[in-house]
């Protein structure tokens, strides 16, 4: 959109309500008054047209009001012109040819709906999005786009699809060590998902006061298998930490042994002791220990 031809908010300065509404009052009060003194006096026709007049200028005092709430505008046109946007609150005055649309600036939550879209792998998820949002510019809300509330919709729905695009799910060989992903950079993937609704909604005159997923999860299709693959990933990680361990404790063992002079062992001897410590340290099920009632060298 070209940011030289796009509609901007002026401001524009309405009068005090109460001052106009006391004016018309007075004003339509004298109008009748001078209505009673044509029917009293012979000179009728000067005091009609001073009470058409007064009577005029008191609907038109009155015509001109309307009162705006905290956090609501008023956007104001004139046979079509854009005459300008009126931000203050209570009780206020406008020329009564004016057309007067009110709009709202208060904050505004939109769930988007649960999407199935794809991921960097190629990998079907299912994502949604909360976001918070109110309108900054009045005049680019109304004039530049033709619904600005389902301009908001369509274009997070995008900014959805786009972003899950970006990132993968969950951490894996394929990807760069540190590589931000959907599950595990939650605080990443919101602010770029703020930033990315903020340049879609600017032609819109809208802000985003914040964005967060509210659901992340593979689609049905595949989800089974991947929790499967999940599964077997931690016990791999599980598994090679209990062997490090192991093998520090073996390790640790045969040293204390040698240094203390406790028994003398051989390559053979060595061998099968460690052997038989790593299937006791390493194995997932409770061992059977075979007591040797014979020498060592038997």
């Amino acid at each position: 959109m070209n940011a030289a031809h796009t509609r901007r908010e002026s401001a524009f300065s309405s009068a005090n309500g109460y001052l106009a509404a006391g004016a018309g009052i007075v004003l339509l009060l004298t109008s009748f008054y001078l209505l009673k003194r044509m029917a009293e006096s012979s000179d009728g026709l000067v005091f009609l047209l001073g009470a058409v007049v007064v009577g005029l200028a008191g609907l038109l005092c009155l015509g001109g009001l309307y009162m705006l709430q905290p956090n609501e505008s008023a956007i104001l046109t004139l046979f079509g012109k854009y005459i300008g946007t009126d931000r203050s609150e209570g009780l206020r005055w406008a020329f009564p040819f004016y057309v007067k649309r009110r709009l709202s600036l208060r904050a505004r939550n939109f769930n988007a709906p649960t999407l199935k879209v794809n991921d960097k792998r190629g990998n079907p998820v299912e994502i949604s999005a909360a976001v918070v949002w109110r309108v900054r510019d009045t005049a680019q809300a109304v004039f530049e786009v033709d619904d600005f509330e389902r301009y908001v919709s369509i274009q997070a729905e995008a900014a959805l699809r786009h972003l899950a695009s970006q990132y993968a799910y969950d951490e894996g060989e394929d990807l760069a060590p540190g590589e931000t992903t959907l599950r595990a950079g939650m605080d990443v993937v919101a602010d770029t998902l703020k930033g990315e609704l903020q340049a879609r909604f600017e032609a819109a005159g809208v802000e985003v006061l914040d964005a967060k997923l509210t659901h992340l999860a593979y689609a049905a299709e595949i989800a089974q298998v991947m929790l499967r693959r999940q599964q077997a990933e931690a016990i791999i990680s599980a598994r090679a930490k209990i062997v490090h361990g192991a093998v520090s404790m073996v390790e640790t063992a045969l040293k204390g042994l040698s240094e203390r002079g406790i028994v003398e062992l051989d390559d053979e001897r060595k061998a099968a002791m460690v052997s038989n410590l790593l299937v006791v340290l390493c194995s997932d099920k409770e061992t059977q220990p075979i007591v040797n009632t014979g020498t060592l060298y038997n």
